[in-house]
């Protein structure tokens, strides 16, 4: 072999060591510190919007099977497990359809959990809502998906404004959130629901939207136990309200780095 042969298969394995490396590095932070997660769907506006990009804290409630790609971890219910706090938004593995889910958890272990007339009751008490200025956005089709926003407004068309009531939502421990509200629908009023020991209830901030506790399991989210909790959203990174992140002129600079609470 030459010299010049044997220095580009030398610069050849040493390209695939580095990618070897780089994909390694990528597995174990996506496995221990943090998952990358898209939001696809409406059911958390206005805290979230359809293709907001944001990186899941999975060191916030230790670590279960789902925890890996593919629910490959050894593990047998969970280590290093810290509760989640009321009002957290989570992203979890459905329990029947496996798919993963981003919500509140506003039901903790123990508690009941009631809708009436559009007003979460927890254990017997409503958490406030303040109304405050509706929350806007124009009639078109949204993400990759192409789905289109829920409006107060009936017929609305293309272009046309899409408007929700928006209110200051206040959990018994002192946290505020916005709620929409885009008219009545039938999980506005619900029966008590009891959570069991280790498991939560979770809800999305756009209430009429959201697949979530309310329903019970399969057509709904349920009871959703401590081992399928992944990791707590804290920050959007990244957000594009176009059907590809390529399309720079669809992209929010102003959620960049945006806080979630």
């Amino acid at each position: 072999m030459t010299d010049q042969s044997s220095t580009l298969m030398d610069g050849i394995v040493e390209t695939i060591k580095t990618i070897v490396y780089a994909l390694l590095i990528a597995g174990v932070v996506r496995t221990i510190f943090f998952q990358p997660f898209w939001i696809p769907s409406a059911s958390m506006k206005d805290t979230l919007l359809i293709g907001d990009f944001l990186f899941v804290n999975k060191m916030s409630y230790g670590y279960s099977k789902y925890s890996c790609p593919f629910s490959m971890c050894p593990i047998e219910g969970r280590i290093m497990g810290k509760e989640p706090v009321r009002g957290d938004v989570v992203v979890f593995r459905h329990p029947v359809n496996g798919q993963d889910f981003i919500k509140r958890v506003v039901g903790m272990p123990g508690d009941t959990v009631q809708m009436r007339s559009g007003i979460l009751h927890i254990n017997g008490s409503p958490a406030a809502q303040v109304p405050v200025e509706d929350f806007v956005e124009v009639f078109e089709r949204q993400g990759p998906i192409g789905s289109t926003p829920l409006c107060t407004e009936r017929g609305a068309r293309f272009g046309d404004d899409c408007s929700k009531e928006k209110a200051i939502e206040t959990l018994p421990n002192g946290l505020q959130h916005s709620v929409l509200n885009v008219g009545n629908s039938r999980v506005d009023s619900t029966g008590v629901f009891r959570v069991p020991a280790g498991n939560y209830f979770f809800v999305g901030d756009n209430r009429d939207n959201s697949t979530d506790s309310r329903v019970p399991q399969p057509d709904g989210v349920g009871m959703v136990p401590f081992e399928n909790l992944i990791g707590r959203a804290d920050r959007v990174m990244f957000s594009s309200a176009g059907r590809s992140l390529f399309f720079v002129w669809t992209w929010r600079p102003d959620r960049f780095f945006k806080k979630i609470i």
